[in-house]
Parts: structure tokens; sequence; C-alpha cells
């Protein structure tokens, strides 16, 4: 069948060295810049709260542990490919190679799910800690605004960053990375002078049914399935916040994107991943330990958790620094999202799956300029006029989603290329690419069934544009058509 056909790996490797493509400028700081850049924001800032006081209580600190072990073993998958295949695309690029070019298709589909209404969303988070930041009017900087002003600005300063060039955007990223992390690795010290042992008792408090008169569509999937009664905290409360504050794991993956801007991709890919994700899990562990230890989780602010949090102790000083860390944190998000979603689309118009013209190089930047402006405009389109709700579920599904078929990826690929050189290999596999495409399913599992529906939507939107334009373009397959065999 001509849409599972795949693409060469050598073909891979000669698109990525071919001239008129994207610069290597990258260095493994640069990599992990970029990866804590988009990890960490709205996640450590907004979602810990919100979700101890929902789901977990002081448990939400086992949440991120979770959370962070599915992130792991996913990232370990996501080394082993990223090394032995340094590539632009990413998961849609390894999905290319080894499972076919309609799940490569949906892959890249859903990245750019994940990466531009992550990128909308935490626009709008940005300009409302700058209004709260600096007393900026709330009819333009927060979600009183017909139209936020604020949201529509920082997406279209940072397009300008990301058109320029990677070395610019890469520059942007560090200095913003530097900054937020160095204010919250002193707000953790500081909140800890602040805790007090009863908040933390129970850590993991018991679970109670949950309140009538919610909609049936916002109950786990897992949820409807067995026939449980929808419930708050306990080992299912902490579950369900796992499935949720994933969100503030997704992002790692855009470093896999850079493998083609990379110097030495098979040495920095693994090294990047994996420090990447390991640095940000032990920092949303101590910032959760330290918010439910300051305030009862009971008591939880849920706009702004952390800068409350120390108001309540007396020491709003530091709540100024944890807006401080927030506008820069989401700064460097925003920035790593919009540049990953030029790399996914230079990979699928490079393939032929979308116009080529839309995703060239420019010669002058050595970016994909065109289609980074297009999805600068989507996105600032989609910050400025769409309120923020409860979307970090959309962009849980869409990275889960990602993971796992990158998780199958591995062992099919050991299998079908099994003389391809691995820089890096998953240790134990194929146990833990298993393990990790098990979790990944459990996880998606535990997310509502109108985000599983929202999705389901996306999918078909995206396999509809496949079947009209991608399938009939595909440069794989006009190459099999020409050499008169099958692909």
């Amino acid at each position: 069948m001509d849409i599972l056909r795949t693409k060469p790996i050598a073909r891979i490797k000669a698109d990525g060295a071919a001239e008129g493509g994207l610069r290597r400028d990258l260095g493994l700081k640069d990599l992990i810049g970029f990866g804590v850049g988009i990890v960490i924001g709205t996640g450590i800032f907004t979602l810990t709260g919100i979700q101890a006081k929902v789901n977990a209580g002081p448990g939400i600190a086992l949440s991120f542990v979770v959370a962070g072990l599915v992130s792991l073993f996913a990232a370990l998958c996501y080394a082993e490919l990223a090394a032995a295949v340094p590539t632009a695309g990413s998961a849609y690029t390894y999905a290319y190679a080894t499972i076919g070019e309609v799940f490569a298709w949906i892959i890249g589909w859903d990245l750019l799910l994940e990466f531009g209404l992550g990128a909308a969303v935490v626009s709008r988070s940005w300009s409302g800690y700058l209004a709260d930041l600096f007393g900026l009017p709330p009819e333009l900087f927060t979600e009183e605004a017909p139209v936020n002003i604020g949201a529509i600005l920082i997406i279209v300063v940072l397009g300008v960053v990301a058109t320029v060039g990677i070395r610019e955007s890469a520059r942007v990223t560090n200095g913003l990375v530097l900054v937020k992390v160095a204010i919250s690795v002193f707000v953790v010290i500081v909140g800890a002078f602040f805790v007090t042992r009863s908040n933390l008792t129970p850590f993991i408090p018991d679970s109670v049914p949950a309140e009538q008169g919610g909609s049936a569509m916002d109950r786990p999937l897992i949820e409807t399935f067995l026939g449980g009664a929808p419930s708050h905290f306990g080992v299912a409360g902490i579950l369900t916040a796992a499935a949720v504050v994933f969100f503030a794991y997704t992002g790692f993956e855009a470093v896999a994107n850079l493998g083609e801007e990379s110097k030495n991709p098979a040495r920095d890919m693994p090294r990047a991943l994996i420090g990447t994700l390991l640095a940000c899990t032990l920092l949303y562990v101590l910032v959760s330990i330290v918010l439910t230890g300051m305030v009862e989780y009971t008591d939880i602010d849920s706009s702004a958790p952390l800068s409350k949090a120390f108001e309540v102790v007396g020491a709003s000083w530091a709540g100024d620094l944890v807006a401080i860390a927030a506008v820069a944190g989401l700064t460097s998000v925003i920035l790593v999202e919009l540049v990953t979603m030029g790399r996914i689309g230079y990979a699928m118009g490079r393939d032929g799956l979308i116009p080529p013209a839309v995703a060239k190089v420019s010669p002058k930047y050595g970016t994909p300029v065109r289609f980074t402006i297009g999805v600068v405009v989507v996105c600032a389109l989609m910050g400025g006029f769409i309120p923020i709700e409860d979307l970090s579920e959309m962009v849980s599904i869409g990275a889960l989603f990602a993971f796992l078929l990158v998780s199958l990826a591995v062992p099919i690929l050991r299998r079908t290329k099994p003389d391809l050189a691995r820089p890096f290999k998953v240790p134990f596999s194929p146990v833990i690419p298993i393990l990790s495409g098990l979790a990944c399913v459990y996880l998606m599992m535990n997310l509502a069934i109108a985000t599983w529906l929202r999705f389901l939507i996306w999918f078909a939107l995206g396999i509809a544009i496949y079947v009209v334009y991608g399938r009939l373009h595909s440069k794989v397959g006009e190459e099999a058509d020409e050499a008169g065999a099958p692909s």
C-alpha cells in the first residue's frame, strides 16, 4: 500500500547533508538551552498549583515523578533515534523511516497541533503575567481583553527572532533560561524556610467523590471504560494529575527537531535530551514540595499559585521574582515552539507532503522563513482572540501520541535496519520502549473524553489533507513511480 511506504534512512541523511539546508550552528549548551527553554514554563508556574488543589494535594510531587519517568523512557527512545538519524523532522521523520508515510503525516500534523496550540496558550499566560508585574491595562493584556494585544505582540516579536536565524534564537533562549532557572532555584531555597510540615500531611489525601454537576465529557476516559465513580485525590488523583502535568514536560522532544542544526548530533543529542529532562524533573519536584509545604493545598490560588503563596507567608517580594521568572520562562517557551514548528514544516515540505515552496529555506537567514511566518500569523490570531480554557490536556494528548509512535519506532527500526550505526542505544530494549508505549497509552486514557474528541476531529482533518494533497505529491512516491517499483 502506498500510504505505508517508508523513506530510506540513506535518503534522510542525504537530505540533511544537502546544500541549501539548515545550518549546523548549535552545540550541547545551545541544545540544552532550547530544551530547558521550552519545558520550564506554564507547567511550573500554573499547573503545579492547580493540580495540587484539584487532584493530588502534596502528592503532586509524585505526579511529577510519574510523568517524568514516562518522559524519561520516551527521551531514551528519542535519544537513540536522534543520534542515529539526526533530522529536522524528529518523530515525523522517525515514523516515515519505520512505520510508513501515513503515520509520518499523522505525527507531523499532531506535532503542529501540540506546538501551535501551546504557543498560543502560553502567549496569553505571558501577557497576563506581564500585566500583573507592571500594572498594565487589563482590557489589553488579560483575559478580560476582547483582543489580547500582549499575546499578539510577543508572538510577532519572537516570530521575527525565529525567522532571522537559529543562532540568534539560541542566544535569546539561553539568556532567558539563565534568568528563569536562577530565579526558580532561588525561590525554592527561600520557600523552603516557610515550609510547614503539617501542610504536607497527609502527603496523599484520601480519595473523595467528585462534585456532582460536571459534564460527563470532562471525565477521564479510563473511568468511563472501567465504570468507576469520578473521584479526586488518592492514588487515582495522583495518576490523573500526572496525565495533566505531563503538559509541563511537553517540548523536550523539540531538541530532536534540531538534529540537522547540531554540530555533533551523535554525541550531543542524547546528552541534551536526557540532561534537559533530568534537570527539569528535579526542579518540578522541588517546586511542588515547597508550594504545598508553604500553603495548605486546599488554599492554593489557581491563577498565580507560586506568587500568591509567598504573599500568604509574608514574602511578597519573592512573589515579584516569581513573576519575573514567569515572564522570562514563558518567553523562551513561545520562541522554541515557533522554531520547532518551522523545522517540522521544513521536513514535511522537503518530502512533498505540503507544498515545498511554503517550507523552503531562505538562503539569507538559513531558516524556513515562509512557513515560520505562516505559523506566527496563525498563533498570533489564536493568542489574540481565543480565551484561555483548560487546553493543557490537548497539548498533553498530542505529545503522548508522538511519544507512543517514537517508542514503537525504536524496536521496529532495530529489526528492519539492524546494521544502522547507533551512537546511543536504549538500554534493555525492547523492554523500555514497550514500557514507554504502554505508559503513554495509560496516561492518555486518564485524559478527558472531550479532549479525545477534539483530538480525533483534528486527526480526521489531517487525514483529509493527506489524502487530497500529501499522498499525491509525496517525493518518495514519485521516485518509486519513476523507478517502476513499489516503495
